[in-house]
């Protein structure tokens, strides 16, 4: 397929480095200011370095990527909160010329869901996003495969920054401030933390998940979800968790309509309790029992694998 990639972060570059690899060509690359076209196909090793050296992929308009020849948009900005720009006028965009898109950013689906699946009804695009929870991990595929009606809750571990801050305040005996520094001198933690500590990454995958298993029947945003970051657990607490065979894991849960994201106590014994910045998701289902799903819920390249994951699936012929 041709893809028209918007964003040019981690996910972004990832994904235009490793297109031509799952037999795809980029014909379009934008970033914040610039962007760099072309129908046989860009020059993505000449952009990235470009991005690198000046700050800028091309010299054209961002808005030159939107009306480039595709046949996919790659739409890996940043996730915004509230009305989701500019990322929902990019699928907008993509829709309104038929094209399918395929989704990095959260935004659209956490905050804007159902005004995406009206967009998505009225083109002869389709619309996936499997990259918007967990990462690599296969999450909503798995939900797609069980039927979201035969699906009763999911719960899990969803931020690897937030899970490698509990890991070594427990194992090691740190504060909190101590281990988010060491974070984020590892790169594990961005250099403002709060998206992830304080339970917001979690809570918008678990508000998409929502949005899924409700197959329209309403309509989830972050403003349903209860949510509970990790700043204020002492080390203390996880010293006598520890004492106890147990452990404190930042968990997101939807069960039973509610979307919930905090600390939770687990046995240490339990898949829950998953270290680094490892992720797990457990779906519970009708049927099939209990469902274990676990990687890397973040990085570039795992990212960008779920990214081209869907695109082969819209090759394929599968909608969500």
């Amino acid at each position: 397929m041709r893809l028209a990639i918007i964003g040019t972060g981690a996910v972004g570059a990832s994904v235009a480095e490793l297109a031509g690899e799952y037999g795809h060509t980029v014909t379009a690359l934008a970033d914040s200011r610039s962007a760099v076209t072309d129908d046989s196909g860009i020059d993505v090793e000449a952009a990235l370095a470009r991005k690198r050296e000046d700050g800028r992929v091309g010299s054209g308009d961002p808005a030159d990527a939107l009306d480039a020849a595709y046949d996919c948009l790659v739409e890996a900005t940043p996730t915004t909160l509230g009305d989701a720009q500019p990322g929902y006028d990019h699928v907008r965009a993509a829709f309104e010329r038929d094209r399918d898109v395929v989704l990095a950013n959260k935004g659209p689906v956490a905050e804007r869901y159902a005004d995406v699946r009206e967009l998505e009804r009225e083109s002869e695009g389709r619309l996936r996003f499997e990259a918007t929870v967990g990462g690599a991990m296969p999450v909503l595929s798995t939900i797609e495969d069980c039927g979201p009606a035969h699906v009763t809750g999911i719960r899990g571990v969803l931020n690897g920054t937030a899970n490698f801050v509990l890991s070594r305040m427990a194992v090691e005996g740190l504060g909190y401030e101590h281990v988010l520094a060491e974070a984020q001198d590892l790169g594990v933690a961005e250099a403002d933390p709060s998206f992830d500590v304080e339970g917001t990454d979690a809570a918008l995958k678990c508000v998409i998940v929502a949005n899924v298993l409700a197959q329209g029947e309403r309509e989830y945003t972050l403003a349903d979800a209860d949510v509970e970051g990790i700043a204020d657990i002492p080390t203390s607490a996880l010293r006598l968790a520890s004492e106890d065979g147990r452990t404190v894991r930042l968990i997101g849960e939807v069960v039973d309509g509610s979307v919930r994201v905090g600390p939770r106590i687990v046995p240490s014994t339990s898949s829950l309790a998953v270290s680094g910045t490892e992720n797990i998701v457990q779906i519970e289902t009708a049927n099939a029992g209990r469902l274990n799903v676990s990687g890397r819920g973040a990085g570039g390249p795992e990212t960008a694998s779920a990214v081209l994951a869907d695109v082969r699936r819209l090759e394929s012929g599968t909608r969500d």
